[in-house]
C-alpha cells in the first residue's frame, strides 16, 4: 500500500488506497488525515473542516540538557506538566467533533486515522525560537540546547471503545503504512537522528488519554538505547564482518526455543536475556532499516502477525482482559550510522501477573541493574500456548 499526499494515494496490495489530507489546527499545528475508507478514499468527499477553537499559537519551553555523568541528553519540558489526564469519555481531546460535544483536536465529525502534532509535545521545532545562553548558569560542564525535534499523535480510529487488537486487518495495514510514511517524511526533516513509533496501553503505565492512539517522536539526537545498540553493532560489524541484530535473530531461528511465530517474512521471539515479565520481538527476515523500506508483502504479512501477537498478549494472564503494555518499534537512525540498526519491534508488559506491576526499583532504576521474575522460555511457552 502507498500513501497519496491529497491529493495523493497510497496503492493497497488489493488496489485499494489511502488518501492523505493535510490541513492547519487553530494553533499552527499540522494534522493530516489518513482516509481508507468511502467516500474520502476516492476523493469524493475531502474533510476540509475548519478548526474553530481560539487556540493561541504554539509555543515551547522544550531544552535539552546535557547529563555529563552518563552521557546522555535528558529533555526538560516543563509546559507539559499541565497536559489533559484521564478527562472523561465525552471530553476526549482524541474523539472526533460531534455537534453536542466540545470541539477536540480533530474538527472532523469522522476518521480513519488521524495524525497531528501534540499539543503539549516533549520536541518541537517552535523550541528552536528560544533564546537559550549554551551552558546552564554558565557552565561550560552542562551544555543546554533548544529541543527540537517533533512529536505527532497517531489516532488509530475514531471509535473510543477499540483497541489495537481489537481492529480489523485492513486497519492495520493503514496504520503500516502512516507509520511508514511518518518515519520517511520525519527522517527527511534537518537535524532529526532517530523517528520512534510507538504505543502505549494501560493506566498502569501512565496513560492519560484512553482513546486508542499511539505517538511517533523525532529525536534530534540519539536515544540512550539506540545509542549503546549502534555501539554494539559497530563492534560487531568490525570484528565479524556482519549485523549484530542479523546475527541474533538467526541465532533465535537455530535455537527455536523462543520462537512464539514465524511467517514467510516474519519472526516472532522471546530474547535469550529478556528483561520483562512478558516481552516479545518481532523481526523481518531481511536487513530493513525502517518501517518505510517495507515492500508491500512485508506490510501485508505485517497486519496480520501484529494482531496476532497483541491479541496473545490479551491472553496472556488468567482473568485479565486488558493486559498494560508498550509497543516500540526499533528503527535504523539517520546518518551515517543507519548501516548498523535493523527494524525490529519490542514489544513488553510490566505486568508480571494479574493485579501485580513490576516496579522499576532501587536496582533497575538507580543502577540499571535489571532483574527479571521469570524465564525468556516460560514467557515464550505461555505465548505459544494462547495461540490464535
Amino acid at each position: 500500500m502507498a500513501v497519496r499526499d491529497d491529493d495523493s494515494a497510497l496503492r493497497a496490495p488489493a488496489g485499494s488506497t489511502v488518501r492523505k489530507t493535510r490541513t492547519t489546527l487553530a494553533d499552527g499545528r499540522e494534522l493530516i488525515y489518513f482516509d481508507d475508507s468511502e467516500p474520502y478514499v476516492s476523493g469524493a468527499a475531502t474533510r476540509e473542516l475548519i478548526d474553530s477553537r481560539p487556540l493561541s499559537p504554539v509555543v515551547s519551553q522544550s531544552q535539552m540538557r546535557f547529563d555529563v555523568l552518563t552521557g546522555e541528553w535528558v529533555v526538560i519540558s516543563a509546559h507539559r506538566m499541565d497536559r489533559t489526564f484521564l478527562p472523561p469519555a465525552d471530553a476526549s481531546p482524541l474523539a472526533p467533533s460531534r455537534t453536542g460535544r466540545p470541539p477536540t483536536e480533530i474538527p472532523a465529525d469522522d476518521y480513519d486515522v488521524v495524525v497531528f502534532e501534540n499539543r503539549f509535545p516533549a520536541l518541537a521545532a517552535v523550541a528552536d525560537e528560544q533564546h537559550l545562553p549554551g551552558c546552564v548558569d554558565g557552565e561550560p560542564l552542562w551544555p543546554l540546547v533548544p529541543g527540537s525535534g517533533r512529536c505527532e499523535v497517531v489516532c488509530f480510529t475514531s471509535d473510543p471503545d477499540a483497541g489495537f487488537s481489537s481492529l480489523d486487518v485492513g486497519r492495520v495495514r493503514t496504520v503500516v503504512d502512516v507509520w511508514a510514511d511518518r518515519t520517511a517524511e520525519l527522517s527527511a526533516l534537518p537535524g532529526i537522528r532517530q523517528v520512534f513509533c510507538f504505543e502505549n496501553r494501560g493506566k498502569e503505565i501512565g496513560v492519560t488519554l484512553t482513546h486508542p492512539h499511539g505517538q511517533i517522536y523525532a529525536y534530534p539526537y540519539l536515544p540512550a538505547r539506540t545509542d549503546t545498540l549502534i555501539h554494539r553493532s559497530r563492534a560487531h560489524f568490525e570484528r565479524t564482518g556482519r549485523l549484530l541484530l542479523s546475527d541474533v535473530l538467526d541465532a533465535e531461528r537455530r535455537s527455536g526455543r523462543r520462537i512464539v511465530l514465524t511467517a514467510e517474512h516474519w519472526t516472532a521471539y522471546v530474547p535469550a536475556a529478556s528483561r520483562w515479565p512478558l516481552e516479545v520481538h518481532l523481526a523481518p527476515h531481511l536487513d530493513v532499516r525502517d518501517l518505510a523500506e517495507l515492500d508491500d508483502a512485508q506490510r501485508d504479512e505485517l497486519a496480520h502477525v501484529y494482531l496476532e501477537l497483541l491479541r496473545r498478549v490479551d491472553r496472556f494472564f488468567d482473568g485479565v482482559d486488558t493486559v498494560p503494555y508498550i509497543a516500540a518499534w526499533h528503527q535504523a537512525p539517520v546518518g551515517d550510522d543507519r548501516r548498523f540498526g535493523r527494524l525490529h519491534l519490542q514489544l513488553f508488559s510490566m505486568m508480571r501477573s494479574p493485579g501485580r506491576m513490576k516496579y522499576l526499583a532501587g536496582s533497575e532504576s538507580s543502577m540499571g541493574a535489571w532483574i527479571n521474575d521469570t524465564t525468556p522460555e516460560r514467557i515464550a511457552d505461555r505465548l505459544r500456548e494462547v495461540a490464535s
